[in-house]
């Protein structure tokens, strides 16, 4: 099974993905994009994944990421896809997903340090 620091590291790595498979694009160029939309909501379905394996305790522990709405829009992703919303996919990764992957990354280090801390103390 992954640990939490595994799986907050699975959703930074979607998270750059999705950043450089978007980088320099429009709204208008991304909806042109059949092959880019897909791949990028296949990269949001890998955190909303990652984001529904992290332990409860963590989730509890950092109130501020909106664990349940990254795992519903996964959700929607994966069972709704005939109704994805293109547009609301680009702004989730346009306007969200930076804000989304600083707070991630903030608590990966948090989490790193504390562990470093208490594996020393041992």
């Amino acid at each position: 099974m992954r640990r939490d620091d595994q799986r907050l590291e699975d959703i930074l790595q979607a998270l750059d993905w999705i950043a450089s498979a978007v980088s320099g694009f429009t709204e208008e160029k991304f909806l042109s994009d059949d092959v880019r939309c897909f791949a990028v909501a296949r990269q949001l379905t890998v955190v909303g994944e990652a984001a529904a394996n992290v332990s409860a305790q963590t989730r509890e522990k950092y109130p501020a990421i909106p664990w349940r709405d990254i795992v519903a829009f996964r959700n929607i992703l994966v069972h709704e896809y005939f109704g994805t919303s293109w547009n609301r996919v680009w702004e989730t990764v346009s306007d969200q997903a930076p804000i989304l992957r600083a707070k991630i990354a903030a608590i990966a280090e948090a989490e790193r340090s504390q562990n470093d801390s208490t594996s020393a103390a041992s």
